[in-house]
């Protein structure tokens, strides 16, 4: 017989625990990898009680989170319970939020049939060179031996760009458009920042179906034109909610995965080591660098659409449903030596979680995976002595800390990428770059982006 909540009953110290995961405390959100093997072991679906007030249910072992995440009694359509994405993420902008990644069969199935004829494994492919190109230039612009805090610098620009590119965004735009982002990165979660956030939607909305009437009216072969083209015929809505998806989740998830990344290595000199000597490693590494620390700590918005039982536990009708990927990413029932990071396990793509399972897979993936690619490469060949600029401890402290565990990331990283005193330990051969390649606009030509974060 299922229970009809799952509040713990394993003493004081596992209510402890749940009462830290679900107030967001700054200790739980900094460090959430023991908290959630307590809960696997003695909670695996345990109720929360968060601030919105809307019982939430979260599920942390692997194998419950992945039959969840394509399980359709927990639907994903914003449009069938309104109340509970208002008493979660508020009342603001409504129409951006109504895109594919909040929508469930048969209106996900055609606005994901639209955005995946944008793109093709062979076109992603073919944006390497550029986006090399652009990771290059970026990190060329950064101090070299003085210390530079590799978030705003390279990580955020850096998929933006890419994704200012392949929309035909003009170079002088870019700027604005980075820094009105930035502000929703920093108030989605805050309510104190409101105002800023509804202004900042506002601009970003308005920037968007500019450029989607520009487009119209001068067609190309651009990501953008091949989207307006789609077979399925998408109007200006949900044009607008998919770039806006576009742009939000394919910017965050990549930028907080680099800076994961980076500090990883840097926290691990032999596997740091490994990469260096054999850049062969690096597209299986992005495997484990999302498995071990990924950008996505928990699902998206999900909701019970109807009585529901996992692991004997009964989530009711009208209940959120959280899933925790870093968990599940963790889980000893499912990888050896889950809180070790290797860089030659192999044989984990498409296990891992950290692109989701099922419907609603990432159609970014394989952006996902060659913007890694490229920054990591970039980073290793460049700067082969890269270092921290600060403790291991403040660095590690410097995770983000907002009461959502939505995305897991840095809130700063602070590199020196060329330490003076290791600069004589250079192989030989080995000559920094002076200057980077000029950043130049994608032709109307160029090749088509992928939609990430679904």
């Amino acid at each position: 017989m299922a229970q009809e909540n799952a509040a713990p009953n394993g003493g004081e110290a596992l209510r402890d625990i749940v009462a830290s995961v679900s107030r967001g405390a700054p200790e739980f959100r900094t460090c959430p990898h023991a908290v959630y093997a307590a809960l696997r072991e003695q909670a695996p679906v345990c109720r929360l009680t968060p601030a919105h007030g809307v019982d939430t249910y979260l599920i942390t072992r692997y194998d419950d989170a992945r039959d969840a995440l394509s399980d359709p009694r927990f639907s994903k359509d914003m449009r069938g319970a309104l109340d509970l994405y208002h008493a979660v993420y508020g009342s603001l902008f409504d129409d951006l939020d109504d895109n594919v990644l909040n929508s469930d069969p048969p209106r996900h199935t055609r606005l994901r049939r639209a955005l995946r004829t944008a793109f093709s494994p062979r076109r992603v492919e073919g944006m390497r060179p550029r986006i090399t190109e652009i990771a290059e230039g970026l990190l060329a612009a950064c101090p070299k031996t003085e210390p530079v805090d590799l978030i705003p610098a390279f990580a955020f620009p850096f998929p933006i760009t890419v994704l200012c590119e392949l929309m035909g965004i003009p170079e002088a735009d870019r700027p604005e458009i980075l820094g009105q982002f930035a502000v929703v990165t920093r108030a989605r979660f805050d309510p104190r920042m409101e105002a800023e956030l509804r202004a900042a939607e506002e601009w970003l909305q308005a920037r968007l179906n500019r450029l989607i009437a520009h487009t119209r009216a001068h067609p190309s072969d651009s990501f953008l034109s091949d989207l307006i083209r789609a077979q399925d015929g998408l109007d200006d809505a949900e044009l607008v909610s998919s770039l806006w998806v576009l742009f939000f989740a394919g910017h965050k998830t990549t930028a907080f995965q680099i800076g994961n990344s980076v500090l990883d290595l840097l926290l691990r000199p032999d596997q740091f080591e490994r990469l260096r000597r054999n850049p062969a490693l690096i597209p299986g590494a992005v495997e484990e660098f999302v498995r071990f620390e990924g950008s996505v700590e928990t699902s998206t918005f999900r909701y019970a659409a109807e009585d529901a039982e996992v692991r004997g536990t009964l989530i009711p009708k009208g209940s959120l449903v959280q899933i925790a990927i870093s968990s599940a990413n963790r889980d000893p029932d499912q990888f050896g030596a889950p809180d070790v990071l290797d860089v030659t396990r192999e044989g984990i793509q498409g296990m891992h979680l950290g692109f989701g399972h099922g419907t609603h897979y990432c159609l970014g993936a394989p952006l996902a995976r060659l913007e890694l690619d490229i920054a990591l490469s970039c980073l290793l060949r460049e700067f082969p002595e890269m270092e921290l600029a600060e403790s291991e401890e403040e660095a590690r402290a410097a995770r983000l800390k907002g009461p959502v565990a939505a995305f897991r990331g840095l809130e700063r990283l602070r590199l020196v990428l060329e330490p003076v005193r290791s600069a004589p330990g250079r192989e030989a051969g080995a000559t920094p770059r002076t200057a980077g390649t000029p950043i130049a606009p994608i032709t109307a030509a160029g090749p088509a982006a992928v939609v990430p974060g679904n």
